[in-house]
């Protein structure tokens, strides 16, 4: 007689014969969902629905509203689509790449062949994989995983024409890596995969640029919605993406290479030399223009706004305009007046917790030549305090406000729109992990984070990603709707920061325990690094905008 064990699922209990895998229990509660179960969480740790459990646990399954589920989805949507491809040109070699996330959807090359020539992107093209596509999730196909040594996964990728992945595989110190197979093709994929492709119903393709559009389901939704195309940040990305191949690092790989002949120097040289002459040419076109007393900066978490700030500044401050500091944190309300969230926390983070009549008041004083006595924010005390500097700028000053809202315009409503300069700044990562797996430029930020905070404000690892979602809440609703309205969007990713990062990141990431409600994430991380070759730090200037992070900035931040 088969033996039964008891799951606790949705805070109720679910009986299973011994051995049954999780695909099979989510089945019978899939109707108490509005979309397909892609993944689950068994015993506190994130695991593929092929796992079969033999012993009672508690079972969260994950859907594409899920942060793990969502990113699973764009993976095996990848997949699918590498596998329609491959059966829309009978099996010849063709690759696709994908490059970078833009709004809810991955930005694709056309597909190439080896001699290189690409597929012309057109409406029937598209048209034409989509159909195939579709075939593909009404058939159900498994995706299964299937254990391989790492040289013979480098050597079957290096036959088969995918040299980023072989070039990656070439600095994995783990002797076995997980390889998917979908229908007879094989690929290697940073993180898991949905169990077949039945689930994957909500995507599109879009011409877009050179190469296409690959549609995903919005954060919080399980339908698809009209995708929303967003050109500044678009150019921003295609223009780091440029400069990368131009160094002909374009890739984790590329960049592995560079490190292990020594070119360090070289790489934190040209890329200093780019982002300096980028903020040069920023300065002298905030001089060009004149009549704009006002350089309002924002970007999300880690972006490095107050180095760039500094940065900016001094090369103002060369061509004869001084600028002076408001951080917009000195118009905070006191603590007890802080607006709450959903969640009945206190939203440091929303427009309302800010004294927008007091910022308004000072800033047009400012502009008619008054001397105005700024406020400060006392985070001892929660309290903000009227012993403040007194501040009167002459015909060639600037003020510099930084802080998440400073793009909107509600924030500063009374100053005339010629008066102000919108700079959004973000870390807008130039490199891929290989073909088919981009580099999240959100992971690249909380690394950043993990690493500040552990140095300045005494936070664990721990505690910094518990934080995380909140903090992304808060610039999916106060930062990125207002990015394109930006006159510059600024890209602070440097080519090698996760090089240097890894070095101060892992230690910390390796303290958080398996008993942790993080530590799955944490794991996540850690895999990224591991794709890194770590780099030195001596030769990083002190001005450098990595510096905020790892330390030994010349400035005080």
């Amino acid at each position: 007689m088969a033996e039964h064990i008891t799951l606790s699922v949705n805070g109720g209990s679910l009986e299973i014969e011994k051995g049954t895998s999780l695909l099979e229990a989510a089945k019978q509660v899939q109707d108490s969902y509005d979309s397909p179960i892609l993944l689950a969480e068994y015993q506190g740790r994130l695991v593929e629905l092929f796992k079969t459990v033999t012993e009672p646990g508690e079972v969260t399954f994950l859907t594409v509203k899920d942060k793990n589920g969502r990113r699973a989805y764009r993976r095996s949507l990848v997949f699918l689509m590498q596998k329609a491809i491959d059966m829309l040109f009978d099996g010849q070699w063709m690759d696709v790449r994908v490059m970078y996330s833009v709004g809810t959807g991955y930005y694709c090359l056309p597909p190439t062949d080896k001699e290189g020539a690409s597929v012309t992107v057109t409406e029937d093209f598209l048209s034409d994989l989509k159909d195939q596509m579709r075939k593909l999730v009404e058939a159900d196909i498994p995706i299964q995983k299937h254990v391989m040594k790492t040289r013979e996964a480098a050597a079957r990728f290096r036959d088969e024409g995918l040299y980023y992945k072989e070039r990656l595989l070439r600095y994995r110190s783990s002797s076995n890596i997980n390889i998917y197979d979908l229908d007879g093709l094989h690929d290697y994929f940073y993180g898991y995969m949905v169990p077949s492709t039945g689930v994957l119903t909500e995507f599109d393709l879009l011409p877009y640029d050179e190469g296409f559009i690959l549609q995903f389901i919005k954060k919080g939704k399980s339908k698809l919605a009209p995708y929303k195309e967003y050109p500044k940040l678009f150019t921003v990305l295609k223009e780091a993406t440029d400069w990368s191949d131009r160094m002909e690092i374009s890739t984790v790989g590329a960049l592995n290479d560079a490190i292990a002949v020594g070119r360090t120097k070289e790489l934190v040289l040209l890329q200093e030399a780019l982002m300096e002459a980028r903020i040069g040419a920023l300065a002298r076109s905030i001089v060009r223009d004149g009549g704009r007393k006002f350089i309002m900066i924002a970007g999300p978490s880690s972006s490095g706004k107050t180095t760039f700030s500094h940065r900016l500044s001094t090369q103002l401050l060369a061509r004869g305009i001084h600028t002076h500091p408001i951080p917009l944190d000195m118009y905070y309300k006191n603590r007890d007046q802080m607006p709450l969230d959903e969640f009945g926390e206190k939203d440091f983070e929303a427009l309302e917790g800010l004294d927008i009549e007091r910022f308004n008041q000072d800033m047009t004083g400012l502009l008619n030549g008054k001397e105005v006595e700024l406020p400060i924010f006392n985070f001892t005390t929660g309290k903000r305090e009227a012993k403040g500097r007194h501040l009167a700028i002459g015909e060639d000053d600037l003020l510099v406000i930084e802080g998440i809202h400073g793009l909107n315009d509600k924030l500063s409503y009374s100053l005339p729109r010629e008066s102000k300069y919108k700079i959004y700044i973000s870390a807008l990562t130039q490199l891929t992990i290989d073909e088919h797996n981009p580099l999240s430029t959100t992971d690249g930020r909380l690394i950043r984070r993990i690493v500040r905070d552990a140095r300045t404000r005494g936070t664990q690892a721990e505690g910094t990603i518990a934080m995380w979602d909140s903090v992304r809440r808060g610039e999916e609703k106060n930062i990125f709707p207002f990015q394109e309205e930006a006159d510059v969007l600024f890209n602070s990713a440097l080519i090698y920061e996760m090089a240097v990062l890894k070095l101060y990141a892992e230690p910390l990431l390796y303290a958080i325990g398996e008993d942790s409600p993080v530590y799955a994430e944490a794991k996540r991380l850690k895999k990224l690094l591991t794709y890194f070759l770590p780099m030195p730090t001596e030769e990083i200037a002190q001005n450098s905008l990595i510096r905020e992070f790892i330390g030994g900035s010349c400035y005080h931040v």
